[in-house]
């Protein structure tokens, strides 16, 4: 695979059927792969990526060219993750050692969100970030501009249901808030650790099975008539609220 089919200036674009075959093969973390809409998966391609569980995706072929800079693409390019993924599991494990508190985002799909909430949460000491590999935002270079680098500083994982995480991480002893409304206020809340903080998407909130599995349910109070807030600001917000507590609880208070 020639430098001639890597994008270096911070697009972490690979193009070409043989250069993509070659990047899963060789074990690069990619965080998904674009077909253009008049082209054909090849089947190795489908089978490596089933085998690696990244995600295929079918765009017009104009998306296409315009990652790649390019049209010599074959059609297919492969977005590169810039960073490595933790395993889930681990990552779990550490924040209930850590008697810490872990980032859950259920689906949001804007790249600048996700790039201020990983780096909100790096600021304020959380144990990492979880994201779910269908339906999220890819870690491309508007989130590791928005996250102003703290991706390369805080653990991230990938998983297939955030359902089945958060119940795995109740199962090791950890407790789950979800910033919601209907809620109590979170300024009066005692948190317990170590804990799940779940944002939820920018249009649809926490979705229903994840509010049904949550142990808190905290809510923002809002006095202005607009009764609102963008996630990655409530998740400022429910961040600062659960590390205050955290800092308090595991003596990193100065």
């Amino acid at each position: 695979m020639g430098k001639d089919n890597i994008m270096e200036n911070e697009k972490f674009v690979i193009w070409g059927r043989n250069p993509v075959i070659e990047a899963i093969k060789s074990g690069r973390s990619l965080e998904k792969i674009l077909i253009a809409h008049d082209s054909h998966i090849p089947k190795q391609i489908l089978k490596l990526a089933e085998e690696k569980k990244i995600k295929i995706q079918k765009v017009p072929r104009k998306k296409v060219e315009e990652l790649a800079g390019t049209k010599k693409t074959q059609g297919i390019v492969a977005l590169v993750s810039p960073i490595s993924y933790w395993d889930a599991t681990k990552l779990m494990q550490k924040t209930i050692e850590e008697k810490g508190f872990l980032v859950f985002l259920d689906h949001i799909t804007d790249p600048q969100n996700v790039g201020n909430i990983i780096r909100t949460a790096e600021v304020l000491g959380a144990s990492g970030v979880v994201l779910p590999r269908e339906r999220s935002a890819p870690i491309n270079e508007v989130v590791v501009k928005g996250s102003a680098g703290a991706v390369f500083h805080l653990p991230i994982a990938k998983v297939s249901s955030l359902r089945d995480s958060l119940e795995k991480f109740q199962k090791l002893g950890g407790w789950i808030l979800a910033i919601e409304k209907g809620g109590k206020p979170i300024h009066k809340l005692k948190f317990p650790f170590p804990l799940a903080l779940v944002l939820g998407s920018e249009g649809k909130g926490t979705s229903k099975s994840i509010i049904k599995m949550a142990d808190i349910i905290a809510t923002i109070p809002m006095k202005g008539k607009i009764t609102s807030l963008n996630v990655a600001s409530a998740g400022a917000i429910g961040m600062w609220e659960v590390a205050k507590q955290n800092w308090i609880e595991v003596g990193k208070n100065e």
